[in-house]
């Protein structure tokens, strides 16, 4: 009788028993894939393409400009004209050398036959000595004075030839910094021109920056339009001193290739990267640090349970980590609620999370 009273309680105790041994829940967690990085990208800069050579160029005789003949981003030919003077003061001096010219001409055929009848009178005994000397120093004298004219003739011709500003080589205009009806003085800066044929990528970097610079760093050029379009690229100058204002050093790459989309004065943006040593990179939430020690949540993709790992970091910040050595390519690691997690227990990894 005290036995069947007893099996009530025996009952209660078994069943509490169960309950104290139940398994942990299955926790629902975000996680991703370790992958292996064995590039570090050290910055995205915005710059420009530009040519390698430009030219400024200008008058070689002073004027006001009459007209510009061409505009910015303009293609120019080797001979086109792109500006020209009013050119009344050039034709004025070459009318005058002309007139000079003829004078000098005059003269000289007078010297050369007063020198022909001094030698003649000279010859026949009838003509004084000094007489035939003064008359063929004159005509010494007047010869000189006519190359002296014809150079000054060509001289003049010249200056009428630079009255039209022409460019020697094909060329994009850039820039002008005169306009038409402006008064400039000889080799005063008037138009800019930049060689098509080999262009180069310009950014500004950081003092600190460029100082690093090294040939192990690899370039990668794409239009900002266009981000398909890329090109590799390598440093050929940075400038010695940064920029008084920005307290940036102005760079400029070679192109390895220069796609048809990279024209003159294209925006890019350029990705700085350098090769470095297998390394993985982890969500900062990712990190469970305890007991002076760095370790993340590994789950076991057969049980579907965590496993608390031993990782080596490189370097954190506030919003990831960079490992080192700890975990492998392709595991799947927790990023989310490490803290409530214990070893073993069951997770139901959540497909849409990040990968």
């Amino acid at each position: 009788m005290k036995w069947l009273m007893l099996m009530p309680a025996c009952l209660l105790l078994l069943a509490c028993a169960k309950q104290d041994e139940a398994p942990e829940p299955v926790r629902p967690v975000l996680s991703l894939i370790v992958q292996s990085q064995d590039v570090q990208r050290l910055g995205r800069f915005a710059g420009s393409i530009q040519a390698r050579f430009e030219s400024t160029l200008g008058f070689r005789v002073p004027g006001r400009i009459a007209r510009r003949w061409v505009d910015v981003g303009s293609a120019v030919k080797p001979g086109d004209v792109l500006a020209s003077l009013d050119p009344t003061d050039q034709r004025n001096q070459v009318r005058a050398a002309e007139g000079e010219l003829a004078k000098v001409q005059a003269l000289w055929i007078n010297a050369q036959a007063d020198a022909r009848r001094q030698q003649q009178l000279y010859d026949r005994g009838v003509g004084a000595k000094a007489q035939l000397d003064i008359a063929q120093t004159n005509l010494k004298t007047t010869g000189a004075s006519l190359a002296q004219a014809k150079a000054a003739l060509t001289q003049a011709k010249d200056q009428l030839g630079y009255s039209e500003l022409r460019t020697d080589h094909a060329a994009v205009v850039t820039a002008w910094q005169a306009e038409a009806g402006q008064t400039v003085s000889a080799g005063q800066a008037v138009v800019t021109l930049a060689r098509p044929d080999i262009k180069e990528a310009v950014i500004d970097l950081p003092t600190s920056l460029a100082d690093e610079l090294n040939r192990g760093l690899e370039f990668l050029v794409a239009s900002q339009l266009d981000p398909s379009v890329t090109a590799k690229a390598s440093v050929r100058e940075i400038e010695p001193q940064a920029d008084a204002a920005t307290r940036t050093r102005r760079a400029r790459l070679t192109l390895a290739s220069t796609p048809e989309a990279f024209r003159l004065g294209t925006a890019i943006s350029v990705t700085l990267s350098s090769a470095v040593s297998p390394r993985s990179e982890l969500p900062r939430s990712a990190l469970l640090d305890k007991d002076g020690s760095t370790r993340v949540w590994v789950v076991d993709p057969q049980q579907h349970t965590v496993a608390l790992r031993e990782v080596t970091l490189l370097e954190r910040n506030e919003q990831s980590v960079t490992v080192a050595s700890g975990v492998q390519v392709g595991e799947r690691v927790v990023t989310a609620g490490v803290n409530s997690l214990k070893p073993g227990q069951k997770v139901i990894v959540d497909e849409d999370s990040v990968r």
